[in-house]
């Protein structure tokens, strides 16, 4: 079941971005570390009621971000789609533990569907240009890679940014 995120649910989202940050960096993936995600960034996209969280037997697996505001890293990338009715999707997770069981594809089709009711006109996002698995799996669902941008406390590589138009 998805659902939204209540404040309460901080602490669970937290263990799951953790648990991921420390799967990836097995992987030599150095998207997330100490700094990113973190709790103020959770608490903000819950008061927003932005932050959803995907449940199995009353276990929070995993937690997306469904956003109307867009960052500033964002403005450079030529999107295309005009700035005035998107969303962008941010923190997309689920426990290493739970991984692999199509519970991101169950996330994202979440929000893709919550962006058509909504009568959005595109979803754009961002993901490390180091994970290609994350790559492929926005490019097999049809979002265009379009330029990249830099959070140099996560990285010093570069992030991709991506969009799907509806």
């Amino acid at each position: 079941m998805i659902r939204k995120a209540i404040l309460e649910d901080v602490d669970e989202i937290l263990e799951i971005t953790k648990a991921s940050a420390k799967h990836m960096i097995f992987q030599n993936i150095f998207q997330w570390n100490e700094f990113y995600p973190n709790a103020a960034a959770f608490e903000i996209d819950i008061k927003r009621d932005e932050c959803y969280v995907l449940e199995i037997n009353n276990a929070i697996i995993g937690c997306i971000t469904i956003s109307t505001l867009m960052d500033e890293e964002y403005i450079p990338i030529l999107w295309l789609t005009p700035n005035k009715n998107n969303i962008y999707i941010h923190r997309l997770a689920v426990h290493p533990n739970y991984q692999g069981k199509g519970h991101a594809q169950e996330l994202l089709s979440f929000a893709e569907n919550y962006a058509v009711t909504k009568r959005y006109t595109s979803i754009r996002l961002d993901t490390f240009s180091q994970n290609k698995r994350n790559q492929k799996f926005y490019e097999l669902r049809g979002y265009k890679k379009l330029g990249d941008i830099y959070f140099p406390k996560q990285s010093e590589y570069p992030f991709h940014c991506y969009e799907l138009v509806l």
